[in-house]
């Protein structure tokens, strides 16, 4: 069993790359993969690997500058979830686009996973799911308004078009683990938007507390990781990954005629050309003879 844990935390990092090697050495000994951030923001990522060595590195981050009693969620993996290890230097920890959005100055209102039910419940509140298409199609909140976005990037741009639909209303926002609603709260925030909420510890946070008879979540919550998707005290889901597109898929969508190992599912029959195919069957074919050897194959994804 592995320990996964999802982190994130905004502070200011002078020199985010004097930070990475330390990091990056620090996970590479103790066998810890998955992908960490760093930005002058802060720092964000997934990693797995044994509940010491994550221990490790929790008490690592939290030496950081300005990261003292960080938040992170800790669940668990059958299989270890990621291929390798990255430490990534980026102008943001989560990409907004919006160089006045600072989350260390004002976000919206923290709402515990136990309130936020009667929060989302109350006719005068909307509810924004501010995640990525492809993840709000394997769950959401009741009632909960899709954006229709593909990236986070579009989200300034789509309230723009759309913030008279909110007028007079309380808007309660969410996200995965919570860093996207940290920028999104503090951008509407910017914009005018006087009660802004947002769920504290996001739907990983919730999925973990909230009984699932009393849950107004339906579907899984797409995680970034060889899970793919998690339910209700944070169980694996059913979901797969198509590896040419990145998208959920359940079991049954193998199935489907446009369905092509490592090459097409249902969702990007139509998005790649021929040569780009012709490159994921090359892929495919390795991640076969990797497996034969009893290796993992880690080469470059595309899609």
């Amino acid at each position: 069993m592995f320990t996964v844990c999802a982190l994130y935390h905004f502070t200011t990092f002078e020199d985010p790359a004097a930070i990475r090697a330390p990091l990056l050495d620090l996970c590479t000994r103790s066998g810890i993969t998955g992908s960490l951030l760093l930005a002058r923001e802060g720092i964000n990522g997934t990693v797995a690997g044994s509940r010491g060595a994550i221990d490790a590195l929790i008490a690592h981050i939290d030496g950081l500058p300005g990261c003292k009693g960080f938040d992170y969620k800790l669940s668990t993996a059958t299989e270890q979830p990621f291929g390798r290890m990255k430490v990534r230097l980026k102008r943001e920890i989560v990409t907004m686009g919006q160089p006045d959005v600072n989350p260390r100055a004002a976000v919206g209102h923290y709402v515990e996973p136990a309130d936020w039910n009667a929060l989302i419940s109350a006719p005068d509140v909307a509810v924004i799911d501010t995640r990525n298409d492809y993840e709000v199609a394997i769950g959401t909140f009741d009632g909960a308004v899709d954006p229709q976005t593909t990236s986070f990037r579009e989200f300034p741009e789509w309230w723009d078009r759309n913030k008279d639909r909110f007028h007079n209303k309380r808007i309660a926002m969410f996200c995965t683990g919570g860093i996207r609603c940290e920028k999104s709260t503090n951008f509407l925030m910017q914009q005018g938007v006087e009660d802004v909420f947002h769920l504290k510890g996001g739907i990983l946070k919730y999925l973990e507390e909230m009984p699932s008879e009393e849950s107004l979540w339906h579907g899984e919550c797409f995680v970034f990781d060889g899970r793919v998707s998690v339910g209700h005290g944070l169980q694996e889901g059913p979901h797969e990954l198509c590896h040419a597109c990145r998208r959920p898929i359940l079991p049954s969508d193998r199935d489907h005629p446009a369905f092509e190992e490592g090459v097409s599912c249902h969702q990007c029959i139509d998005q790649f050309d021929d040569a780009r195919r012709e490159r994921f069957r090359e892929r495919q074919r390795q991640i076969k003879l990797a497996k034969q050897r009893g290796a993992r194959h880690l080469g470059p994804r595309e899609g």
